[in-house]
């Protein structure tokens, strides 16, 4: 156990996977949820003040008038889909969380909004039709490899129509350089977020070249020794820039957040609003 133990807690090599996907997970994802749900935690979702002005902007920024159909990625519990629906956006909303997309069909249905919820990885996803407007909202670019990130980048361009506009976040290297390695342990008597008995947990923080952060919790029982790695990129506007180009996509606008903040190389957050071209 001890040298089990050893190996867990060790800086793990650059992207490494996890053995199970948490958010899938029958435990995790019910306390997912209910951070998604709170109003007034930002760790899963942002406070609902800044998404409804979010919402607010991004029906100014694409009309849903001009641009109904609207794919939303990473949907969650449907918080940005719903409001989107109620705005006049056709909304499909796809997430790899069997308990979000269940939660999300079952409030849409209880309000009477006609939105489609997926239960499918992005990353493969390939729909029967193309859509006016994709988003991606808090940051999940950032959650993928570099590989990761050209596929989805292709795999929502295959899935807009031409003029299609595409919206997403990062956080910024002025976040990351905020941020310090550090290693903090907690004990759960009884129930936790990642599991329903007494348990450990160690929480790392490790940074990696090219500006990488690794948020590494392990968990510690009598019986189980389990690693859980949350990686995140952050971003130079230039280096975000380029990899949208060598995509095919047209830059639009840079902003600070999805909310429609001026960008600030100090600001801890960047939004990109992408367009695919027209086939000349």
């Amino acid at each position: 156990m001890y040298q089990e133990l050893r190996k867990a807690i060790e800086r793990p090599p650059l992207y490494k996977k996890m053995a199970e996907a948490f958010w899938d997970d029958a435990y995790i994802s019910k306390q997912m949820l209910k951070a998604h749900l709170d109003p007034d935690f930002e760790g899963a979702s942002r406070k609902v003040d800044f998404i409804d002005e979010s919402v607010r902007w991004i029906s100014r920024l694409v009309p849903p008038e001009k641009q109904t159909q609207l794919l939303d990625i990473g949907c969650g519990p449907g918080i940005y889909a719903e409001k989107f629906a109620a705005l006049g956006y056709e909304v499909t909303g796809v997430d790899y969380s069997r308990r979000s997309i269940a939660y999300a069909r079952d409030s849409a249905s209880k309000q009477q909004l006609n939105i489609t919820y997926l239960f499918d990885n992005y990353l493969e996803m390939a729909l029967p039709q193309q859509f006016d407007f994709i988003t991606l909202i808090y940051c999940d670019y950032g959650a993928l490899n570099p590989e990761e990130r050209k596929l989805l980048l292709k795999n929502v361009l295959a899935h807009l129509k031409p003029g299609g506009k595409f919206l997403f976040d990062v956080f910024t290297i002025a976040q990351f350089l905020t941020l310090n390695e550090e290693q903090t342990w907690e004990s759960k008597e009884s129930e936790g977020f990642w599991r329903g008995e007494p348990h450990h947990v160690l929480n790392q923080r490790w940074k990696y070249p090219d500006h990488v952060l690794l948020e590494q919790t392990t968990i510690l029982s009598e019986d189980e020794v389990t690693n859980y790695y949350l990686w995140t990129t952050y971003f130079a506007k230039d280096a975000l820039i380029k990899e949208a180009r060598v995509a095919g996509f047209d830059i639009c606008e840079i902003f600070g957040d999805v909310k429609g903040s001026p960008y600030s190389e100090e600001g801890s957050t960047m939004a990109m609003l992408l367009k695919k071209p027209f086939p000349i």
